[in-house]
């Protein structure tokens, strides 16, 4: 037994000679960190003469400390009205590249400040940039929202914009629209506008009224196949159906004639009716 336990507690010469290699290698390791520390001691920093040299600083350039903390000084902002200053001063007060390209899409879209209030409103505005801004913000009187009603089939681009809610690009797709279908028989066409959705309607939509009277209508029995087509209602085969049943049939009388074509339904007869012409 005492023989076994020895031949197996027993250790070759190789072996022996391996493991000394592994202690020096582990006690080097542990040692590592200490011996860098003795070679490389860090210098201490001389906390009285720090504070003396920022004392001499601010004493050489008063009220530079305060300006590094507070940003621009107060004393270099003027009064503006935030619906006519440019790009370029917006940028001047401060605000970043993405806050001031905001703001002017906001107005190139028919947004306005009425109040001062309304400048929080803006996406990317932080408290801090409005509690800077606040005190010189001046925006006139006549900003104030103006009541107005716009009749839908004669204004014009520049009358649009008037409406609060509606701006240029707004204006620019109604009135595409407007020609297409020959004039708006209600206000509830608009949400048929790309890009018009219903919160948008409901917000321009008691500012805005219809006067049927200035419809155009569509000459049934006499228009051509490509200026039918610009009716939005209406689809490629439904319009070629149309120009055919004519051709085959003659002139068409009334909807009546209209409701013999299978491909065109009752819905959509109800929404070309206000604009066709049987004479």
């Amino acid at each position: 037994m005492k023989a076994q336990l020895k031949n197996y507690l027993s250790l070759t010469k190789k072996e022996w000679n391996g493991m000394l290699v592994l202690v020096i290698l582990i006690i080097a390791v542990l040692a590592a960190p200490y011996v860098y520390q003795w070679y490389h001691k860090d210098s201490t920093i001389n906390s009285k003469a720090f504070y003396e040299a920022a004392a001499q600083l601010n004493k050489a350039n008063p009220g530079y400390q305060a300006a590094a903390l507070a940003g621009p000084k107060n004393g270099s902002l003027s009064k503006f009205d935030p619906n006519t200053l440019t790009a370029a001063k917006w940028k001047a007060l401060g605000l970043s590249d993405n806050q001031v390209s905001t703001i002017i899409n906001y107005r190139s879209k028919g947004g306005r400040f009425y109040k001062v209030e309304d400048l929080k409103k803006v996406y990317g505005i932080t408290d801090s940039n409005y509690k800077a801004l606040t005190p010189y913000i001046d925006i006139p009187a006549s900003k104030e929202p103006v009541a107005v009603v716009v009749e839908l089939n004669t204004a014009d681009s520049a009358r649009l914009t008037q409406v609060s809610g509606i701006g240029r690009a707004y204006a620019k797709r109604i009135i595409y629209y407007r020609e297409r279908l020959g004039g708006f028989v209600n206000k509830e066409q608009l949400k048929e506008v790309y890009g018009l959705d219903e919160l948008k309607y409901a917000e321009i939509a008691g500012q805005l009224k219809v006067d049927a009277y200035w419809i155009r209508k569509i000459p049934i029995n006499t228009i051509s196949f490509d200026k039918l087509r610009l009716m939005p209602y209406l689809s490629y085969k439904q319009v070629n159906a149309i120009i055919e049943y004519r051709n085959q049939h003659g002139k068409y009388a009334s909807m009546a004639d209209l409701r013999n074509i299978a491909i065109i339904d009752e819905g959509i007869l109800r929404k070309i009716e206000p604009y066709l012409s049987f004479e």
